[in-house]
């Protein structure tokens, strides 16, 4: 276990900060901020709680991710995920900070067939993916110490997501409607804070070598893809048998049949070879983790 002075941890009440508190613990004395903490949309603030904390780890799980809501909302969506962590990453590099910064899929435009690579071009098709783009830019442009990990369909035992939600309309409804031309890979927030915790470990500990060595844009998701109706027919499936939950009907539609705000990429699955090739990580396939959520879930629903 490698041993960390201080953890300044954003975004901690978030489904992915969660589970970083869970996984980090131990590393160091954590400072875990939310929204209550921290405005992250307020610069100065931001500046002096960074300084005040000095951490020799930033955790940055902090995120606008109301999708639909950033198409009008659009000054909040950049202010937090755009110059809130061209902010952070300035800090970090001006005191040889170690950041970690979360991003998304929806940097691309669903265009391609196979997976994403981290050198394909991007192409955001909404508010929410363009303010995330503009965010890695700015962290790029700050220089430093800093690793990005572009991730996808993110969700787990807490928060706002798509297991909880459906878990909930299944319980309501006999027959649902779900989209089944967008593909993409289901990714736990655990396996993120797993695989996040054990490539700082090495960085700290020196096995990567330098900054030059490991900084910079990496994938990470579970392996495996699947479409949104495929993944909640898994998620019934499971709810059926380790809950004792009905399973309702679902049913496929296409994504013209379910209009919404944000326009979603049809191809979100993202190369992970980079990170496996780099820091020898691969995150399980995504139905494993599916069960493991649902061992997380059982004695909290029963």
């Amino acid at each position: 276990m490698t041993q960390l002075r201080r953890i300044l941890l954003l975004g901690a009440a978030g489904q992915v900060g969660l589970e970083l508190q869970r996984s980090f613990a131990g590393a160091g004395e954590i400072v875990a901020c939310d929204r209550r903490h921290c405005d992250m949309a307020d610069a100065d603030k931001l500046r002096d709680l960074i300084r005040d904390t000095a951490p020799d780890l930033i955790l940055n799980a902090a995120a606008y991710t109301a999708v639909d809501r950033a198409e009008t909302e659009t000054q909040s969506a950049t202010a937090i995920n755009a110059t809130a962590a061209g902010v952070v990453a300035e800090e970090a590099a001006r005191r040889n900070i170690l950041l970690v910064h979360y991003s998304t899929d929806y940097v691309f435009d669903g265009s391609k067939d196979g997976p994403w690579l981290e050198t394909d071009q991007p192409n955001p098709l909404n508010h929410y993916g363009a303010s995330k783009l503009a965010g890695e830019r700015a962290i790029a442009e700050a220089g430093g110490r800093s690793l990005i990990f572009r991730t996808s369909w993110v969700y787990g035992p807490h928060g706002n997501n798509f297991l909880l939600t459906m878990l909930r309309v299944g319980r309501e409804r006999d027959r649902l409607t779900v989209v089944d031309d967008q593909t993409g890979t289901p990714t736990t927030s655990m396996a993120l804070a797993d695989a996040t915790r054990t490539i700082v470990d090495g960085v700290v500990a020196g096995g990567f070598g330098s900054a030059e060595d490991w900084a910079g844009v990496y994938h990470m998701t579970c392996s495996g893809s699947t479409t949104w109706c495929g993944f909640a027919r898994e998620i019934f499936a499971r709810a059926e048998r380790q809950l004792g939950q009905r399973r309702p009907e679902v049913v496929p539609i296409a994504t013209e049949a379910w209009p919404t705000p944000a326009r979603r990429p049809r191809n979100s699955v993202l190369s992970n070879e980079r990170l496996r090739s780099r820091f020898g990580v691969q995150l399980p396939d995504w139905r494993v983790e599916l069960d493991r959520t649902f061992e997380r879930l059982s004695p909290v629903i029963r």
